[in-house]
């Protein structure tokens, strides 16, 4: 059985998976006309209610992913963060998410607990460490994608970053994925300088610069997630419904700018659940 991921690239030749945090979001993406969807583990943290920075567990996280691939028939990449932990760690969190359904996951170099990568403060394991790691996930991996991320750039150098992605490359990783390049320069540099398939974070106001999507596929890129902003936009929007709720007691004012019950109903199907 080929992976469903690396089916949809052949055809595609790039594709964008914009993250999701729940079954909601996941609908939504799918319904929008996306061909993958991105698990970020980052909005999945801030959904409920901490930030991004190695506090949910495990299992905790695998919980909401089986909610996330349950909700779509689109191939799930999911954010693994370290591992959530060593080696027999990463054994563990292979094989839950390989049972949940997803089609990719990445594993990054951070110390555990790790930190977003864009915000500052990192710290890496050893490359031997992470070789070992990515050893270890495709062993259990079965059709799962294993994609390698380095945060090295804001830790070490960029040349440090590039010498650790061609090391994961060698262990086996399916694909690359350096996180939080600071110029369009770097990103053509890892384009060029990286063998392999490439991942690429593009989100609005991280530390990299935006570049559309024919631009970075014709540099070599296979796959863009945006983790994000889908979150944040739903947090502006609940935002502005708020304030008018606390001003006149009801959301009536910006009736054009929310979904409607209909639409609503819609999107988790409701329909097909009442009528099965």
């Amino acid at each position: 059985m080929k992976n469903s991921l690396m089916e949809l690239i052949e055809q595609q030749g790039i594709v964008t998976a914009p993250g999701v945090f729940d079954g909601l979001s996941t609908r939504l993406v799918e319904h929008a006309g996306f061909s993958a969807v991105y698990a970020s583990g980052g909005a999945i943290a801030r959904s409920t209610g901490v930030p991004d920075i190695g506090l949910l567990s495990l299992t905790e996280v695998v919980e909401r992913i089986r909610q996330i691939v349950a909700a779509t028939d689109l191939p799930v990449i999911a954010d693994a963060d370290t591992g959530f932990g060593e080696l027999i760690n990463v054994k563990r969190t292979v094989q839950l998410f390989a049972a949940a359904g997803v089609a990719a996951l990445h594993l990054e170099d951070q110390q555990f607990p790790k930190r977003c990568g864009h915000l500052d403060g990192k710290s890496l394991v050893s490359i031997t460490d992470m070789c070992m790691k990515i050893a270890v996930a495709k062993k259990y991996a079965g059709e799962m994608l294993v994609i390698a991320r380095t945060d090295a750039i804001a830790v070490s150098s960029f040349t440090d970053a590039i010498n650790r992605a061609k090391a994961y490359v060698d262990s086996g990783a399916d694909m690359i994925f350096v996180e939080a390049p600071e110029s369009l320069q770097q990103i053509e540099k890892i384009a060029a300088q990286v063998p392999g398939p490439k991942l690429i974070n593009m989100f609005h106001s991280g530390k990299t610069p935006l570049v559309s999507t024919a631009d970075l596929q014709q540099m070599g890129y296979q796959l863009i997630i945006i983790p994000s902003d889908l979150q944040r936009a739903a947090i502006a929007g609940m935002q502005n419904v708020l304030a008018e709720i606390y001003h006149s007691g009801h959301s009536g004012a910006l009736a054009g700018e929310i979904c409607s019950f209909s639409e609503r109903e819609q999107i988790v199907d409701t329909a097909a659940f009442l009528n099965p």
